[in-house]
């Protein structure tokens, strides 16, 4: 086999080295290449203009990251193949193969009913085939299926190299400092006791940092109200196509495989059988396809559409109580005044809603911390700890989106 060894330069870590043949040539193939064309942060650029990276850059940046972790843990005589650590990183490279276009925002819209993990181990499958089975011990830790817990905890988990790359990488694109996470000394402290992936003691407070840096970046970028208009209105124009579709309307988008998840899939369907369409989905697709109906001569879906290409978004209220039912209704009516709107279309601009942020979630994958004596604890439970179970109960906020 001819021996590969290519550097990609990354404005976030500086040179990321590609030295396997099969990992190289999963990064070649069409369905990974595809997420060149899928932002990252989907419709965030609205507000902040540098987040326009990709799921591509993403994955790579990951891939990076468990390179270090698996070294780091390694060196500390933690026993790893080279047949696990490939199926690791292969495992990081392929974890958000799944997304669709626009990433989060119109999950299970745009594909009915299926979620994007299910997608990525449908295409994780089929690339194991494509490969002659090499995959498979790739998709036994993707999966959770390996004895070897703590390699899948380093691909999903609360502490996992996917939400340190992302946390990292959307700090840096979009120019928010509050999420940058220290997931150099994170690494530095990663270590495995009785199969388990844990963190030694003196790196508590940088994973409370890391914590409160996930929290703050999900209320100032991921849940900022200007992003979540826009992904609401993208999600709106989807609904909406589908309901006139649905009525007789004819619809055009700008391609046949978009046009076929719109009037022709049946989330009944074995998904699989649609997965090569799937994979010629992007980004490219349905912004193409707004920008059309801009002009299309139903009114909700123009309007929608123009606000979205033009970014005249939704306005957004957050409140901490549910809105009132006769204040909700007042808007309506004012919006229908407004804009010649009758009260039953003024429902695509005028909705309440709720958005829920979690700091840590005990219930979910645990962070232990394992100390000198060798006793273990969560991290809620550690004395004096900056994340204790108030903090870690769910924030939920009111919204309100309306009409300029």
């Amino acid at each position: 086999m001819t021996y590969v060894r290519k550097i990609i330069n990354d404005p976030v870590y500086g040179f990321i080295t590609i030295d396997d043949q099969l990992i190289f040539d999963i990064i070649s193939h069409p369905y990974y290449q595809r997420l060149r064309r899928i932002h990252q942060m989907a419709l965030a650029s609205l507000v902040y203009p540098g987040a326009v990276h990709t799921r591509l850059h993403h994955s790579l940046g990951a891939y990076h990251l468990i390179g270090l972790a698996l070294q780091e843990l390694k060196n500390k005589g933690v026993p790893i193949t080279k047949e696990e650590e490939q199926g690791a990183k292969i495992a990081i490279l392929l974890h958000d193969i799944g997304h669709g276009p626009y990433s989060h925002a119109l999950e299970k819209k745009l594909i009915k009913g299926v979620h994007h993990e299910d997608i990525s181990r449908i295409i994780f499958q089929l690339l194991n085939e494509h490969f002659g089975g090499q995959l498979q011990l790739a998709m036994d830790i993707f999966n959770d299926a390996y004895p070897k817990k703590f390699l899948h905890q380093l691909v999903s988990g609360q502490l996992d190299v996917d939400r340190m790359d992302y946390l990292t990488r959307d700090s840096f694109f979009t120019g928010v400092i509050e999420g940058a996470v220290g997931y150099d000394r994170i690494l530095k402290m990663l270590t495995v006791y009785e199969g388990e992936l844990m963190i030694e003691e003196k790196a508590i407070y940088t994973v409370e940092k890391f914590l409160v840096s996930r929290r703050l970046m999900y209320w100032q970028v991921y849940l900022h109200k200007t992003v979540m208009a826009a992904e609401k209105m993208l999600v709106h124009i989807i609904e909406r196509a589908n309901e006139l579709i649905a009525g007789g309307t004819a619809l055009r988008s700008a391609s046949p495989n978009l046009d076929f998840f719109l009037k022709e899939h049946n989330p009944e369907d074995d998904f699989i059988k649609h997965i090569e369409k799937f994979a010629r989905l992007d980004d490219t697709d349905v912004m193409c396809t707004i920008k059309n109906w801009c002009s299309h001569e139903d009114k909700v879906l123009s309007m929608l559409c123009k606000g979205l290409v033009d970014r005249r978004l939704l306005k957004v209220k957050f409140q901490s109580e549910p809105f009132e039912e006769t204040y909700i209704r007042e808007v309506r009516e004012k919006t229908a005044n407004d804009h010649g709107l009758s009260i039953e279309e003024t429902s695509w601009f005028v909705f309440t809603g709720e958005a829920v942020n979690t700091t840590y979630n005990p219930l979910d994958e645990h962070i232990q911390i394992l100390f000198k004596d060798g006793t273990v604890s969560d991290i809620a439970r550690v004395d004096n700890a900056l994340i204790h179970q108030q903090v870690i109960a769910p924030v939920k906020k009111y919204y309100l989106c309306r009409l300029n």
